[in-house]
């Protein structure tokens, strides 16, 4: 696909890539950490420990949940940036999601869902299995990584599940875009009937590495994309755990002196206020 660029090209970069991405990229995030945090406590024992198998698990079922249910949006993202320039055949989000539904069923929405969802396994399962294991690689415990170390923890991890994955995103990418009311059905190299048909067409025509094709522009977006969402997650747990009197600095894991570390928030705050309420000095008669 080639873009002619303009002296509109600014406000066509914003209401074509960036709208699209963010609209899509927004709650699917949202929605996998949000899935992530539910499962985890569900596979955590009497003890408040959960195994990395477990962690694992969770983080492959959060981003499978997570797919599905952000997916039209990725299909209208996907839409918007295949169509032709200089004779749209969407007007913006809305009129995409519309107009797909209209033409194509709600079924349309969800073209290529199936290689999503198998692709979010080992794009999850990689990400979060390299993510809790390079404290090996660290030698120190996790709680004591720095911003930038979770930056490159997160980098890391993206580019490791990012290239297991890619296969199955190839795949995706070609279903969503791939239709009879687009010119040149959408623009995609090959013809297909199903996702079996899309990868065996793939390697028939462009080989085995034309599964990874683009692997390299996809780098370049998710890597800093997911180290500064690592890093953002981590500071911001440790505000909430500053915040509840878990910690002494939102800058450090260093934990509060004489604080019961396996209280909840409320369990925690109301153990606060009983304490000064015990401790309080009470004014005496002869002062009322």
């Amino acid at each position: 696909m080639i873009l002619i660029v303009s002296k509109d090209l600014p406000s066509y970069f914003m209401d074509f890539f960036f709208f699209p991405s963010f609209f899509c990229h927004l709650p699917l995030m949202i929605s996998l950490l949000c899935f992530y945090c539910r499962l985890v406590i569900l596979f955590t024992d009497e003890l408040g420990h959960i195994s990395h198998w477990r962690a694992i698990i969770a983080g492959s079922l959060a981003g499978m949940v997570a797919t599905v249910v952000t997916y039209p949006t990725d299909v209208i993202k996907t839409r918007l940036i295949v169509q032709n320039r200089l004779e749209p055949s969407y007007e913006g989000i809305l009129h995409a999601f519309y107009k797909i539904y209209h033409q194509e069923g709600l079924l349309a929405l969800y073209r290529g869902l199936t290689p999503a969802v198998l692709g979010a396994v080992p794009f999850s399962m990689g990400s979060f299995f390299v993510y809790i294991n390079l404290d090996k690689i660290w030698r120190e415990p996790i709680v004591c990584f720095t911003p930038l170390q979770n930056f490159i923890n997160g980098c890391v991890a993206a580019g490791v599940a990012q290239t297991l994955s890619f296969p199955f995103e190839t795949v995706k990418r070609k279903m969503q875009a791939q239709s009879p009311w687009l010119p040149h059905c959408g623009t995609v190299d090959v013809h297909f009937t199903g996702m079996a048909d899309c990868f065996r067409q793939t390697m028939k025509n462009k080989g085995v590495l034309g599964l990874w094709s683009g692997l390299t522009p996809s780098l370049l977006k998710i890597v800093p994309y997911f180290g500064v969402m690592f890093t953002t997650f981590e500071f911001c747990k440790r505000v909430c755990l500053y915040r509840n009197g878990y910690i002494e600095s939102p800058l450090s894991y260093k934990l509060t002196p004489g604080v019961d570390q396996s209280l909840l928030p409320q369990e925690l705050r109301e153990l606060k206020r009983l304490r000064r309420e015990n401790f309080e000095p009470r004014k005496s008669a002869l002062e009322n």
